[in-house]
């Protein structure tokens, strides 16, 4: 089940006007004060992830990113990464070290 959005308090992302130039891609209001008290909340450990999203109305908003990635069951990280390739593996046409480059 999706989790319901948390609103970023103190955060307001505003639409560039339209005479800006292409790079410009919006602004950022902070209100300090509340976004300090909702950083205190919902920081872990000592980050805060913020998503900038579009509503379906069009206006920008920002939502707290609440994503945990799946702690894995013991075991190295390099033991379930995909092996690289090597010549046996990769057709079987062995490697020639004579290459002269």
């Amino acid at each position: 089940m999706a989790e319901d959005k948390v609103f970023v308090e103190g955060v307001i992302f505003k639409k560039p006007h339209e005479n800006a130039p292409d790079f410009v891609k919006g602004s950022l209001s902070l209100k300090m004060k509340d976004l300090i008290e909702f950083a205190k909340t919902h920081h872990k450990d000592g980050w805060l992830n913020i998503d900038l999203l579009e509503s379906r109305g069009g206006k920008y908003y920002a939502a707290l990113n609440t994503f945990e990635p799946k702690k894995q069951d013991g075991g190295n990280k390099r033991e379930t990464e995909i092996p690289a390739a090597t010549p046996e593996s990769d057709g079987g046409i062995p490697f020639d070290d004579d290459i002269p480059f």
